[in-house]
This record gives C-alpha cells, sequence and structure tokens, in this order.
C-alpha cells in the first residue's frame, strides 16, 4: 500500500500546488501522519517570514494543504492575505492576530496554545508572537484547489477583492461564540474563535460516532473548510466510517492507535483474509494523520485520559462542498451504518479481530475496558 501512495504523490507533483510548495523553499514532510508536529524541522520562510515547512500527508489528496510554522520571541510572521481559506491552530505560545481589509480598520485577539481560528477569505492577518519564547502554530489550507486552478501565485496572494458577506471588520466578530444548536445528527457550534480547543467543553449528547464519543462540530469564518473537536473516555473506541479525502486530525489529549483500511476490502477485513491491508498508527498529543478517502478509519484511546482530537475538513453545514456531499453518500452519511446506505460501521458489525486486539492492548496497559457496546 505504501507503494500505491508513493506513486499517487508523485502523480502530484505536476500540479500548480506542488509547484508553488518547491518555490517557496521551505521543507516538505510526507507520509501517513506525523508523530508530533509541534517537533518538525523547519526552514526559513522567506515570505511568510519566521520558519516553516509544509506538511503534505497521503489522505490530503490535493484538496487540503497544511503548514507548520514558527514565530522567534517578539517577532511576527509579515501580512498576508489570499484567495483561499485557511484554519489555523496554535500549537505553542502566547500572541496575537490582526485582521483588516482594503481600508478597514483592524481587528486584533490574543490567542494562546490550541487556540483555533480561521481569517476570513483574503483578509490581510498578521500573526505576533507576544511572548519571550518561540511560537509554534499549523494552519490547514484550501490551497491546492486554488492553486491548481489558477496557476498564478500573483493572483492568489495580491487580489484586491473584499468578499465583505464574509467579513465586514464587525467588533466582536472574534469574540468565541455561545452559538449551539444541531442539524440532523450533527451538533453545530457557530463561531470564529476557539480560545482552547483542548480545554473547551464538547457540548454533544447525540453519541453518533459511539459510546460516548462527544462531538462538536465548528463553523468558522463562513468556510466551507470547518472541523470538529471530539473527545471520548480511555478505555472505548470509535466506530469506523469513511468519506472523502482532504481531512487532517490532530490529536490534543491522550494516546492511542487509528486503523485504517481499504473500503474495497470489507467491513471484516481480517476475517475476509485481507487483515494484511489494515495499517495502524499510533499517536499522542501533537501527532498529525489524514485518513485516505474512501478508507475506512478507527481511533482507539489506550492512554490513562479522555481522548481530544481535532478534525479540520470539509462538510460545513451552512455552505455544503459538492466533492464532501457526495463522498459521504448522503446526509449524516458518515454516522449511518453502510447496511442502511451510509459509509460507518455499527459494533456489532465489525471485525471481531478489532474488539480482539483493543482488549489486548488495554489489558496489557492495565487499562480497564469501558465498551457495552
Amino acid at each position: 500500500m505504501t507503494k500505491e501512495f508513493q506513486d499517487s504523490m508523485a502523480s502530484l507533483q505536476g500540479t500548480g500546488y506542488y509547484r508553488w510548495m518547491q518555490s517557496e523553499g521551505i521543507p516538505v514532510v510526507e507520509g501517513f501522519s506525523v508523530e508530533d508536529v509541534r517537533a518538525l524541522e523547519l526552514g526559513p520562510w522567506r515570505r511568510l517570514g519566521g520558519k516553516g515547512a509544509f506538511v503534505n500527508l497521503f489522505g490530503m489528496e490535493g484538496q487540503t494543504g497544511m503548514y507548520a510554522a514558527e514565530i522567534p520571541p517578539g517577532g511576527a510572521l509579515n501580512p498576508e492575505r489570499h484567495m483561499y481559506e485557511e484554519m489555523i491552530c496554535i500549537l505553542t505560545g502566547h500572541g496575537a492576530t490582526e485582521v483588516w481589509q482594503e481600508e478597514g480598520k483592524k481587528q486584533l485577539f490574543e490567542w494562546e496554545p490550541w487556540s483555533l481560528f480561521a481569517p476570513p477569505l483574503n483578509t490581510w492577518h498578521r500573526l505576533v508572537n507576544g511572548g519571550n519564547e518561540p511560537v509554534r502554530l499549523i494552519a490547514v489550507t484550501t490551497a491546492p484547489i486554488a492553486l491548481d486552478f489558477y496557476r498564478n501565485p500573483e493572483f492568489i496572494f495580491n487580489c484586491p477583492f473584499n468578499f465583505s458577506e464574509r467579513f465586514s471588520s464587525e467588533d466582536s466578530y472574534f469574540a468565541a461564540s455561545q452559538k449551539f444548536y444541531a442539524i440532523g445528527l450533527q451538533s453545530i457550534w457557530e463561531t470564529n474563535f476557539i480560545p482552547d480547543a483542548k480545554e473547551v467543553k464538547v457540548r454533544d449528547d447525540l453519541y453518533v460516532k459511539g459510546t460516548e464519543v462527544g462531538m462538536v462540530q465548528f463553523e468558522t469564518s463562513k468556510n466551507g473548510l470547518i472541523g470538529h473537536v471530539a473527545d471520548w473516555p480511555t478505555g472505548i473506541y470509535h466506530k469506523a466510517h469513511y468519506h472523502g479525502g482532504g481531512a487532517v486530525i490532530v490529536i490534543l489529549k491522550s494516546e492511542g492507535y487509528t486503523l485504517l483500511w481499504p473500503k474495497e476490502s470489507g467491513t471484516q477485513p481480517y476475517a475476509g483474509g485481507r487483515g494484511a491491508e489494515v495499517i495502524e498508527l499510533r499517536w499522542r498529543e501533537g501527532s498529525v494523520l489524514s485518513p485516505p478517502g474512501g478508507w475506512f478509519h478507527q481511533h482507539f484511546n489506550v492512554g490513562k485520559e479522555a481522548a481530544r482530537q481535532l478534525a479540520v475538513r470539509f462538510g460545513s453545514r451552512l455552505f455544503p462542498i459538492g466533492l464532501h456531499q457526495v463522498a459521504k453518500r448522503k446526509t449524516d452519511g458518515v454516522y449511518i451504518s453502510v447496511k442502511n446506505g451510509g459509509t460507518m460501521i455499527e459494533y456489532e458489525d465489525e471485525d471481531a479481530e478489532i474488539r480482539r486486539r483493543y482488549e489486548a492492548e488495554l489489558k496489557r496497559l492495565g487499562t480497564p475496558l469501558k465498551m457495552n457496546g
């Protein structure tokens, strides 16, 4: 399978986004996952300032892009604007971001580790390190789509158009919102700023992804690129499901592993003699992974605390994106059993070897199983 993905990545080298990445002169990291994105080796980034590296995982599939950056103590990144959407997560350090439009007043808000925000489309923004230690951050973007279609960085980074329907310098734009509701099987939080994604309360009692798996989807800056925060207790794991490519998962708490296998291997790959096609990715706080499109994936908490993950992906319920809608087969498809036309495997339908392996791992670590399904 690794060669298959290496060939797939090689096929992307002629794209506008890949050529642009190479022109930026910073490292490009590839693979299924990154063990700790906070420890990535970065290089000087002339255009943006500070240091940076691109992260180009197999599962991103040319739909989303990602980079890690570092701001030196007392320093700042260069102001930029761009014709693609972006979600920024602060990993370490404290500081502030300025956001403004041409001839508009500047909005300034402060952030800390695990703050999450999205500069509105094509707004000027500048990140400033307000502390004595380096700031590390990651950003997930839709840059591959924009650069593949337009193939003109001058247009992407220097277009004067203001998307006033997305942002018009409102004073409260980056205040943490308390607007929670549900659409179908999805708990929604409309907010343009999350002060601390690692500690924020997850308001969800639907538990659609498994036993005590709470998840809230945040709709941010009127983007199609949004995300969710999910947490679940120790001794518990998610139900397996698949969707399209491009989703990026960041581990915020605990340790565990994720199993991935192509849907063509079936809902019970071990029982079907295709267990060799199952890939295991170990994770801990700071790990980043991206499940390939059309691959079942399933997350297992083996740590001593509740696990929490941040996912940045397509899937806005307010501004749907066609490529995402089709991949999940139907509304709420990732929460509906494959037996009913969705893309999720219910616990009772999963391969028995999956539970056996999980129980053995918990026993080895001295962690009790808490599954009741």
